[in-house]
């Protein structure tokens, strides 16, 4: 009581003196600098969200725009890349202006020059976006390669079959393989760009490009046996070295590749498309290289032309294709979505902030006109009558009033007071229940587990568990923080389910909990330590889907005296055993030194 009255006499430092014409003056003129100052601070606080709001917006639309301009680079390149095909088939057939081969040459080489022409002049951005175009130069030294390599084609074309050499034919196929080399710098330049630009842009386009670079090397490693091929000579050397490495390099490709099968959601169309990769490419495709290899070790007489070497490998290519241009689709939704997100709640923001501000200068009005005025008016005239004043000191000379209306004021304000106490008493228990209780899980918190424990008489002996969850870095890393999040909500709900009650179950920190056990019995802690332990490994957490998460943790048992002097003591103690059980293999249960010294059972 007496705190509330000292509470109570610093809110109201006035309370129980007599009301003055100053007063009344004073307390007008706070009101209207109070209401000047909450309407400031409200426009502030609008203005602000209304400015996160757009700003979420504004990068997401700029990210949208990016990874577009970005798949435009990686289409080029796979454009060149593909355009090896036609090329080896011409290399491989008689000289001729008509041929299908021919043909089809001449509409990959148009489609080529159309990608580098977009590069080279790329349109301007959108208003209020930036753009990482390649620098011109970057461009211009791909387009210089891509002739170079046209004409060195063009000139062995022209040849008759039987005066065209497999060094040669070797050569012009590695030329058409630097025009692609050449576009690697630029392709890593706008990696580094938009990486460093927009958070959340590195991982897809890095994957982007290593999806283009499988379809990249599975084109490279048939053009690398085209030459032998096209010559009907047996397999150099170097052609089989080339071969192995760009087998070696596509297999590894192919793991790194796996992180993009759920990077956002599996679709449909992605898991399809893995499935045909793997079955028609890595299946058939390196099954018929393999083929080629095996016939051209032993002699020149291989069973296919480079024609149809080209017409047939190049199906099983087109796998890889979809599997990147389906990749890629699926991240342009996804940053398309997040922009579309961010626009509904950029509106939803401006609605609500005009709505705010309306209402509240609603309020502000409606509460000085038939609110306040009216209660100062109300509290002079109770305070007056019960001083004996007379008449009230806003109130215009008028006859006494009947005695409940007179009362009805004062017992108004009783009221509302007596509400805001409660309120108030309410609010106050919610604040210490929130300041001792973790949020996530709905235990004790760390400061709430040490105000327990050295609230405990110091002669008295308990026990403190320390639970560490194993590799929980791995589990944010590869299923996001809220897969870690339900991880430490499912422990906390089986660890509650399992300890007596008469202990303490906290979470420590991160992803550390605690239990402490109001007694000493040497081995009680770590038999229940090891319950835990076991029924945690032995129940998965669900997660979205059918995703099952197995998980496990390592125990640290300590027994020693309580009270506030020996709690670190006993803390120090059970940290020491619970990282001993981390290095000695996690998801055990290790107990320390008594704090005594001696080893514990």
């Amino acid at each position: 009581m007496a705190l509330w009255q000292r509470a109570r006499q610093r809110e109201f430092p006035g309370a129980g003196s007599a009301p003055t014409p100053a007063r009344g003056s004073s307390l007008k003129r706070k009101l209207a600098i109070a209401t000047a100052i909450g309407g400031l601070c409200t426009v502030m606080l609008v203005t602000l969200v209304i400015a996160r709001s757009y700003g979420d917006f504004a990068a997401a639309r700029q990210n949208l725009y990016d990874i577009s301009e970005y798949r435009l680079v990686l289409d080029a390149a796979n454009v060149l890349s593909a355009e090896r095909g036609p090329a080896n088939s011409v290399l491989g057939e008689p000289p001729s202006d008509n041929s299908a081969a021919r043909e089809r040459l001449r509409a990959f080489r148009a489609r080529s020059d159309a990608a580098l022409a977009r590069l080279a002049a790329p349109p301007p951005p959108p208003f209020a976006l930036h753009s990482h175009h390649l620098p011109p130069l970057m461009v211009e030294r791909v387009r210089e390669r891509l002739v170079r390599a046209r004409a060195q084609i063009e000139e062995l074309a022209a040849r008759p079959l039987q005066e065209r050499q497999m060094d040669e034919i070797r050569r012009a196929i590695e030329n058409m393989f630097d025009v692609v080399d050449v576009l690697q710098p630029a392709i890593a330049w706008q990696v580094r760009q938009l990486s460093a630009c927009r958070e959340g842009l590195a991982a897809p386009a890095l994957t982007g490009k290593m999806l283009g670079d499988l379809r990249e090397y599975g084109g490279r490693i048939a053009s690398q046996i085209m030459a032998p091929v096209a010559a009907r000579q047996p397999m150099p050397v170097q052609s089989l070295v080339d071969a192995t490495r760009s087998r070696g390099r596509l297999l590894a490709l192919w793991q790194l590749t796996g992180a993009a099968y759920n990077m956002y959601g599996g679709t449909p169309t992605l898991e399809q498309a893995y499935a045909d990769t793997s079955h028609q490419f890595f299946g058939e495709g390196l099954a018929m290289i393999d083929s080629l290899v095996a016939q051209g070790r032993i002699s020149g007489r291989y069973s296919m032309t480079p024609t149809e070497l080209t017409n047939r490998y190049v199906r099983t290519l087109q796998p890889l294709e979809r599997l990147r241009s389906a990749f890629l689709d699926e991240v342009v939704a996804h940053f398309a979505a997040t922009r579309a997100q961010a626009l509904r709640e950029l509106a939803a923001a401006c609605g609500a902030t005009a709505l705010i501000l309306a209402m509240l200068g609603y309020v502000l009005v409606f509460a000085q006109r038939s609110v306040f005025l009216p209660l100062l008016r109300a509290s002079d005239d109770v305070i007056g009558l019960a001083e004996e004043r007379g008449q009230p000191l806003y109130a215009a000379p008028q006859a006494a009033p009947t005695p409940a209306t007179e009362m009805r004021p004062l017992f108004d304000a009783l009221d509302i007071l007596r509400r805001k106490l409660r309120e108030r008493a309410s609010l106050t228990a919610q604040l210490e229940h929130q300041a001792r209780t973790d949020s996530l899980t709905g235990l004790l918190n760390r400061r709430a587990l040490e105000l327990v424990a050295t609230q405990y008489a110091a002669h008295e002996r308990a026990s403190l568990v320390l639970i560490d969850v194993d590799r929980f870095k791995q589990i944010n890393d590869h299923h996001g923080h809220a897969a870690g999040d339900q991880v430490l909500r499912d422990m906390a709900a089986l660890m509650r389910a399992l300890v007596p009650p008469e202990s303490v179950l906290a979470r420590f920190g991160g992803e550390e909990f605690a239990l402490l056990l109001p007694h000493g019995r040497p081995g009680a802690a770590a038999a229940l330590a090891e319950a835990l332990r076991a029924a945690i490994a032995a129940r998965p957490v669900h997660l979205s889907g059918t995703t099952r998460l197995h998980v496990t943790a390592s125990f640290g048992v300590a027994i020693g005296q309580s009270g506030e002097c020996n709690w670190q003591q006993l803390f120090a103690a059970a940290d020491a055993a619970m990282y001993r059980a981390k290095a000695e293999g996690r998801n055990c249960v290790r107990e320390a030194q008594n704090l005594e010294g001696t080893p514990a059972a």
